[in-house]
């Protein structure tokens, strides 16, 4: 008797400690069907593989993987496989604190985003999102995000270019340099300096051609340089330069430097000893 293959169903689940996200969720169905329903939050969604179908407001979309969809709360829809195999998706849901209500009425005729920066800036939101450690990260990327929706959906209001801010962009980064090791948030950070948090990273961003998350992270490396060159250990090292486990801290340290912490540790004694220097990763 042959065996029945049932229908794929995984999904993954969690809150992270970003203001506004209520809840990240991914899942892969190959059969299954969403009823109609509602959100109170704002539904951020693209799809890896595969496509889905729904109806929102009587009117039928798709979600090809090109796509970013959002759709809007207490507005019906479902949802339902559009390919074979199912669908594998990606969804943040929002609170009113990023998007407002007068997004509703443009989200309703337009669901179905094609914009190639802000698939890109979803899935690297995705990506920070994953653990601990990378909140501001999140935070400025949810901002960025916010900025281009409201872009896309009401483009005569928020066409606008970008304003240079080099004084607001200097503050911004003496006030991370103060704070190094115990970090802030960027909502933090946007009530100390008055401005409004997209604006903080566009200045910063234009002025210093790095990302305020990306400058952050880069002083913390190198002050784990310094501590490893001196003979700590891995985690102490990560506990004394603001990065949330040897883990967080490893995973950094290695796309800038291209080596472990661990083998950047032995390969600086070795050669202090006079042998010949480990390279390469690890």
């Amino acid at each position: 008797m042959a065996a029945t293959t049932l229908p794929a169903q995984h999904v993954t689940a969690w809150r992270p400690a970003v203001p506004g996200v209520t809840e990240v969720f991914h899942a892969h169905f190959t059969e299954y069907a969403y009823p109609m329903h509602v959100h109170e939050a704002w539904t951020l969604l693209i799809v890896d593989d595969g496509a889905v179908r729904y109806d929102l407001d009587r009117h039928e979309h798709g979600t090809p993987d090109d796509t970013v969809s959002l759709l809007p709360p207490h507005v019906p829809h479902n949802g339902s496989p559009a390919t074979p195999d199912g669908f594998r998706k990606r969804v943040i849901y929002l609170d009113r604190t990023h998007l407002g209500d007068e997004l509703i009425g443009p989200a309703v005729d337009g669901p179905d985003l094609r914009d190639p920066v802000l698939r890109q800036r979803v899935g690297q939101l995705h990506t920070a999102l994953r653990g601990p450690g990378e909140e501001f990260e999140a935070e400025s990327r949810l901002t960025l995000i916010g900025d281009r929706l409201r872009t896309l959906l009401r483009p005569r209001s928020y066409g606008e270019p970008a304003r240079r801010d080099p004084a607001l962009a200097r503050r911004l980064r003496e006030l991370l340099d103060e704070r190094v090791v115990a970090g802030l948030s960027l909502e933090a950070a946007a009530l100390v300096l008055g401005a409004h948090p997209a604006h903080l990273v566009r200045a910063f961003s234009s002025a210093y051609g790095i990302a305020p998350h990306q400058y952050l992270t880069s002083r913390r490396v190198d002050r784990a340089r310094g501590l490893l060159l001196a003979g700590d250990g891995p985690a102490e090292v990560a506990a004394l330069t603001g990065f949330h486990d040897q883990a967080h801290l490893t995973r950094h340290f290695k796309r800038l430097v291209g080596v472990t912490p661990g083998r950047y540790r032995v390969s600086a004694r070795r050669s202090t000893e006079g042998a010949r220097p480990v390279i390469g990763g690890g």
